[in-house]
């Protein structure tokens, strides 16, 4: 599933592309979205929303996409061949010498853009942490609800209404950076560290929203990741495999090293030591 960077990156191509043109064309999946609806009014702003990404027109409606684990948008010059089937098609927007194309969203919706403030998934959206200046406080105050009392960290860093943006590759890199349990309950962390955690989410990804392949290590020569997709492969830190562990309501692999990240690791009340962690 593309996270906060990468549909920062997807909204600021698309934004340069259909922003301030007339829509000449538009038109979704037969029975799915009434684009055609769109059509002579003016692309107003493309932006990101944590995962989410929505087109406003000036006609008053706006376009809503989450592209799950599948999605994602095109952009073409007009007359140039797309890169997958029509058939995948699920929007397309066309505006004078560009066409913006999305293939495979699952969510795909029009709305009146005064609706989007009390949109059931975008109104509970916590802060966007890929945003310019992200409310760490707000996130904070969200994190501690105690309707996450009984999350792992590393669940409450998926909970996209704590705070938007981050996807399952930085929850492992974070926790690891941070030298922290992500199997380890969110009530055993103290302030700081659910602080830090967030700072340094927000910070990588702000540092991969315009470049090129998502890098998290910090020391040159070593990769771009440190734990995620490395499971079995020796950790950049002290050499121990790392492991891996399937968990969550919407199941995810969660990567760590169990040297740099033993039970309880960050965590100010210990967790019983015969918590252990699979490969």
């Amino acid at each position: 599933m593309p996270e906060g960077d990468t549909l920062f990156r997807t909204a600021a191509v698309l934004d340069e592309v259909l922003a301030g043109r007339q829509v000449t064309a538009a038109r979704g999946r037969a029975g799915g979205v009434a684009l055609g609806r769109v059509v002579g009014s003016r692309v107003e702003r493309v932006a990101s929303v944590g995962k989410h990404l929505l087109i406003t027109f000036s006609d008053g409606l706006a376009l809503h996409t989450h592209l799950r684990m599948h999605g994602s948008w095109h952009r073409y010059r007009t007359g140039e061949p797309w890169r997958r089937s029509p058939r995948r098609a699920v929007a397309v927007i066309e505006v004078p010498r560009a066409v913006a194309v999305c293939f495979d969203a699952p969510t795909v919706e029009l709305l009146d853009a005064r609706a989007v403030e009390v949109h059931p998934a975008l109104a509970a959206l916590g802060p966007d942490l890929s945003g310019a200046d992200p409310d760490l406080d707000e996130a904070m105050r969200r994190i501690r609800d105690p309707s996450r009392r009984g999350l792992t960290v590393g669940e409450a860093l998926l909970d996209q209404r704590s705070q938007a943006g981050l996807g399952n590759v930085y929850r492992s890199e974070v926790c690891f950076i941070e030298r922290v349990d992500p199997f380890a309950p969110v009530v055993a962390f103290d302030d700081a560290t659910l602080r830090r955690l967030l700072a340094t989410g927000a910070r990588l990804l702000a540092a991969n929203r315009h470049g090129h392949g998502r890098t998290t290590t910090s020391e040159p020569g070593i990769g771009r990741l440190y734990v995620y997709g490395r499971s079995g492969r020796p950790c950049r830190r002290c050499g121990t495999p790392i492991r891996s562990r399937v968990t969550g309501q919407l199941p995810r692999r969660t990567y760590r090293c169990p040297t740099c990240q033993p039970d309880a690791a960050g965590t100010a009340v210990p967790r019983p030591a015969s918590a252990g962690v699979a490969r």
